[in-house]
């Protein structure tokens, strides 16, 4: 008994610190659900028209609604056109009254708001007309933040602690996050964003470590479900924070303010996480003087690795377009939430709360139907809601919307899955890699899935069309996968070779659908102090 692992669990598996350790990591979940989707209420469309204060020069004696007339064309149902207006003349202001104008162009002195709505981006950074599309692309810089934390803030983990690297981004989530709200200018907004998806990345990364290297295998899923469940509790917090608060600043601090508080409470209790990082230190010290065993040093690993076997490059692949395709049709209908139809405080709701029977019950039914099914099943249904929500008409949103909340049942289900699922496909030596690619690709379908929606302009059914797509394609390639469920994990690439592993001496057993390491095997899984 050498390694960290068979310590923990000689301690306990879960006891009163790693308690401590899942609430903390829990109470801050919620925050990451706020700020992934905390723009779509901050981007809400709001009624407006070109600005046409040069007609004021001319001092003619007009009511407001007769110059909107005068220099704004209307649509075919009677509404003022958003984007154009009647090219100013430089003629007396008769002439205008008689013949008025006929040629229009672009807006060329901003827009004016036709209610009085609150604060939001549209309205302070003018994200309307030919400005539209940067709503988009400033949610792709977010997500580009995601997977620039992933790469750098990893690492970091690794060489540092986890415990250092995940303050340091809790910290960073909450100064840029209430830096966002007081940001001047757009191109500031999106600079912040970026670094709020980074500290994000970071504890989710962080957090992720702690609930793998310090609870007990057995409790393990318990404790990654738990970080899940209270992500999607954020989410529905969201909704009713942007329903009370509709200034999108104080939405933002409203949102990021709290996180210090948390963050102080957090330091408080480091002094318990020291002491039983202490207490794990005398112990180890004392099994390495009671017992000196040498272990083969295992062999380090690179991304090529992943593809040097013919059989782990397939997996490899398949896994890594299941994360791909996972992300793309998440996020797609997630921050779609409000092109559905109903209103989009109630419909953020139910998309919060569908994930948690979702994430839940994926545990149930990858024990029950095994990895394969379970996740194949899961893109299948997914990526078919989604088609079917081209076939149905614009006046039944109760319809569109259910079918978009059965889509996102499916692949929060599929999401929690591929957590398991790809941890069981790749062999001991190269697991952590693997995951990592996959993690990455699932990073850049996460920046390429707002994007998609740009291809809105050219038909309203072709973004959700990429995103059923995709789903259903994913589904089936993960039949191509071998099943994972009450299998020996591999240890070494060999294994992946081998047509029969009975009565073979592995690292890595199978009880309960979680691993058991053994003494003997081929190579064994090199286990790592946190510095916490």
């Amino acid at each position: 008994m050498t390694d960290v692992g068979e310590i923990i669990k000689a301690l306990n598996d879960f006891g009163r610190f790693q308690h401590w350790l899942v609430l903390m990591i829990t109470i801050v979940s919620p925050f990451g659900g706020f700020h992934m989707f905390s723009q779509l209420f901050m981007v809400i469309p709001v009624p407006h028209h070109c600005n046409t204060n040069w007609l004021d020069a001319i001092h003619l004696n007009l009511t407001e609604e007769a110059k909107l007339n005068l220099t704004i064309p209307r649509n075919p149902d009677g509404t003022l056109e958003p984007c154009l207006m009647y090219t100013p003349m430089e003629t007396n202001p008769e002439t205008i009254l008689q013949s008025g104008l006929n040629s229009t162009e672009k807006c060329q002195d901003g827009w004016v708001f036709s209610s009085k709505p609150k604060p939001s981006l549209i309205t302070q950074f003018s994200l309307v007309c030919d400005r539209e599309d940067l709503i988009d692309i400033s949610q792709s810089i977010f997500m580009s933040g995601l997977l620039v934390g992933a790469v750098v803030l990893g690492p970091l983990s690794d060489w540092y602690g986890r415990r250092p690297i995940a303050l340091l981004s809790l910290f960073l989530e909450g100064a840029a996050g209430v830096a966002v709200a007081f940001a001047p200018s757009f191109y500031l907004y999106c600079g912040l964003r970026f670094l709020l998806g980074a500290a994000l990345s970071g504890i989710n990364i962080s957090s992720t470590a702690l609930c793998t290297e310090w609870v007990g295998i057995a409790y393990r899923p318990h404790a990654i479900i738990t970080t899940h469940v209270t992500f999607a509790l954020g989410q529905m917090i969201l909704a009713g924070l942007a329903y009370g608060l509709q200034d999108w600043r104080h939405l933002q601090i409203a949102g990021s303010a709290p996180i210090f508080v948390f963050f102080f409470y957090i330091c408080t209790m480091i002094i318990k996480a020291i002491l039983f990082s202490f207490s794990l230190l005398f112990f180890q010290f004392l099994i390495f003087l009671i017992k000196l065993t040498p272990k083969q040093k295992p062999n380090s690993s690179t991304v090529l690795d992943l593809i040097r076997n013919p059989q782990l490059a397939k997996m490899t692949l398949i896994s890594s377009l299941i994360w791909f395709v996972n992300s793309l049709a998440y996020y797609g209908l997630s921050l779609n939430v409000g092109s559905f139809g109903l209103n989009i405080y109630l419909t953020q709701v139910i998309f919060g709360a569908v994930e948690i029977p979702a994430r839940i019950l994926s545990v149930f039914l990858m024990q029950r139907f095994g990895r394969k099914k379970c996740q194949s099943l899961c893109l299948l249904l997914g990526g078919t809601f989604s088609l079917l929500i081209i076939a149905v008409p614009k006046d039944l949103p109760v319809v569109t919307t259910l079918l978009a909340v059965l889509g996102k049942f499916t692949m929060a289900a599929s999401f929690s899955t591929s957590y398991v699922y790809s941890a069981e496909l790749f062999p001991t030596i190269i697991r952590q890699t693997g995951l990592g690619v996959c993690q990455m690709t699932a990073r850049v379908a996460g920046i390429i899935s707002p994007l998609v929606d740009l291809l809105e302009k050219y038909s309203t059914s072709l973004p959700v069309g990429v995103f059923g797509s995709a789903a259903v394609v994913g589904g089936v390639f993960t039949l191509l996968l071998p099943e994972t469920l009450g299998k020996e994990l591999p240890d070494c690439v060999d294994d992946l070779t081998r047509k029969s592993r009975k009565g073979k001496k592995t690292n890595d057993s199978v009880e309960n659908g979680c691993a058991k390491p053994n003494k003997d095997s081929c190579l064994s899984e090199r286990i790592t102090t946190t510095h916490f």
